[in-house]
């Protein structure tokens, strides 16, 4: 039987995040506004021989379920903007799909656990994937921000920390 569109697609998280963050209004939207932030990718044991040779990468890019999005919505207001756009010109949580992304600082691995820094993802968050950053394949020339370019950057920094108090960080 061939898969299509219409196919049910189904994921087993791979772990689960763990961040100081607990409350969604005050998570940063993105790692560029969570600087500093420190969180952990708890690994589940039977995935533990493919974390073999990710310590030599700088950065990595976690895919998660967005578990606590709530209903999906074409339209969204984005924090850092007050016009309602597109969901998929933006990187809001409540999409058709409740899958999100951050690229993160990996900062070491010890047994099953990575530790992080830059952390924007919720403290419980399941964890679907990991892939490394890698600046020759996932950089680009010359990109466009779209809409996101008309907010200026202190606004879009300001607005990006949400309402996050401090850094209460998880020890490593």
């Amino acid at each position: 039987m061939s898969e299509t569109a219409e196919s049910p697609v189904v994921y087993a998280p791979i772990g689960v995040i763990r961040s100081e963050h607990r409350l969604a209004e005050e998570t940063p939207i993105q790692p560029v506004c969570a600087r500093g932030c420190r969180g952990q990718a708890e690994i589940k044991p039977e995935y533990a021989e493919g974390l073999k040779d990710l310590d030599g990468f700088s950065h990595l890019i976690l895919i998660y379920h967005l578990h606590r999005a709530g209903p999906p919505l074409l339209t969204v207001k984005p924090f850092t903007d007050n016009r309602e756009r597109g969901v998929f010109s933006t990187r809001h949580p409540q999409r058709p799909n409740p899958v999100g992304f951050s690229v993160v600082r990996l900062k070491k691995i010890a047994g099953t656990t990575l530790h992080l820094e830059d952390v924007d993802i919720l403290d419980g968050t399941p964890l679907l994937d990991i892939k490394p950053y890698i600046p020759r394949f996932d950089s680009v020339d010359g990109p466009r921000g779209g809409w996101t370019e008309e907010v200026a950057e202190g606004t879009a920094r300001s607005r990006g920390r949400r309402g996050y108090r401090g850094n209460n960080a998880v020890k490593d």
